[in-house]
């Protein structure tokens, strides 16, 4: 058995970015930048108002009870045709481009209206309430780095470069393959024994989150040939996940029929807990990973290995791993083994001076309960042959991503 961290090095190792398509900007939220992008324009392309005013020149603005004429008024989106001279002043808007001659805004709630004069109430420094030229971005600034997952304020700085298409990376498919005689589908007649396929659905529902395309194949019988058959069927997928088979049972096949199809073998098996029995390999050209078949099993396993991988497929930068916080045990821990171990947990607010929030393992930590792992806030992280625990003692936690 391999450890957890070099396990998933070996995954990622193994991995390249998928190549890049072009889409418009309504279509990008979420993507992932093949190239960075550069602004086309300045922004804003004029010296602008700030605010409602009066634009004039910056020495005509003091002193308190001086007056200006108003020669004229200019809205956002258009220009004033003239020059404002000695003692005179433009009604302007915000966003409005600075009339010629003017280079000072003088708030509209700092005068007093006289006919088409102006008297002024306070004093306004020369340039206030006025954004230069370029202040927010200059033409050819490169403000959106490759390898970024575009963000609705990403989107909006694109708009406002006046970018209207982007390079991205292609989402990857993931090929979701479920094997078992024992289950079937949500809604379908159950064997006395049958269980439905929870796994291809949750997967289903993470990859697509973590921007991949879930790819879901029929469900498998233990049969060698079936498999197979399966396996041909998945090869234009950029990752085949299959989820069961892959321990040492006598129905376990996975391991067995890849090797028959021409999977290079990585390494089968880690030293973690839940999700022991783990598969990664190459078939063909097609990289495949091999989940175990107990629902947390294969979630956990997910999230630790699955979510970097479709990151590195994506081409993004970040690497895909859940942040991990310090929590205080609320009630003691055992004496962990030689395997990494990944507890479900709840969390409660802080209450001590450290703003440590309370963390308590569930009692129940087998790899077949959903409804622990779904009602769990995190996962408790223990090192191999980690000591016993107290409560209050501090302890290394995992978040889990927003909608797993």
């Amino acid at each position: 058995m391999i450890p957890v961290a070099e396990a998933r090095e070996r995954i990622l190792s193994a991995l390249s970015p998928t190549g890049p398509e072009t889409v418009d900007l309504l279509s990008a939220a979420g993507r992932i930048t093949a190239v960075s992008v550069t602004a086309r324009r300045d922004q804003p392309p004029l010296a602008v108002s700030a605010m409602d005013g009066y634009a004039a020149r910056g020495e005509d603005a003091s002193p308190v009870g001086a007056r200006l004429e108003v020669i004229g008024a200019v809205p956002a989106g258009q220009q004033f045709a003239g020059t404002v001279g000695p003692g005179q002043c433009v009604r302007i808007f915000t966003g409005a481009p600075l009339p010629a001659g003017a280079d000072t805004v003088i708030l509209q709630e700092n005068v007093t209206a006289e006919g088409s004069n102006i008297r002024l109430e306070h004093e306004t420094r020369p340039g206030r309430h006025v954004r230069q030229a370029g202040l927010d971005f200059t033409a050819g600034d490169p403000l959106i780095p490759a390898g970024r997952r575009l963000t609705a304020r990403d989107i909006g700085l694109l708009a406002a470069m006046n970018v209207p298409w982007v390079s991205v990376h292609r989402r990857p498919r993931i090929a979701i393959i479920a094997t078992g005689d024992e289950i079937a589908l949500p809604g379908e007649p159950l064997q006395p024994a049958g269980i439905t396929s929870s796994n291809s659905f949750a997967l289903a529902a993470a990859i697509t989150g973590w921007g991949g395309l879930a790819d879901l194949h029929p469900i498998v019988r233990d049969e060698p040939e079936a498999l197979a058959a399966a396996f041909g069927a998945a090869r234009n997928a950029d990752l085949i996940l299959t989820s069961g088979g892959a321990s040492v049972g006598e129905h376990d096949h996975v391991r067995e029929v890849a090797g028959d199809s021409g999977m290079e073998l990585d390494f089968w098996r880690i030293a973690m807990r839940p999700g022991k029995p783990l598969l990664f390999g190459r078939l063909a050209r097609t990289p495949l990973l091999g989940l175990p078949g107990n629902p947390v099993s294969a979630l956990v396993c997910a999230l630790l290995f699955l979510k970097p991988a479709i990151a590195r497929l994506c081409g993004e930068s970040a690497s895909g791993l859940l942040p991990t916080f310090p929590a205080r045990l609320a009630a003691p821990l055992a004496a962990n083994d030689g395997r990494e171990d990944y507890l479900r947990a709840r969390l409660e607010p802080a209450t001590g001076a450290d703003s440590l929030p309370s963390v308590t393992a569930g009692t129940a930590q087998d790899s077949s309960m959903l409804s622990v792992l779904a009602g769990a806030d995190c996962l408790i992280r223990r090192p191999p042959h980690a000591l016993a625990a107290q409560a209050g003692d501090i302890v290394e936690c995992l978040a889990f991503d927003h909608g797993f």
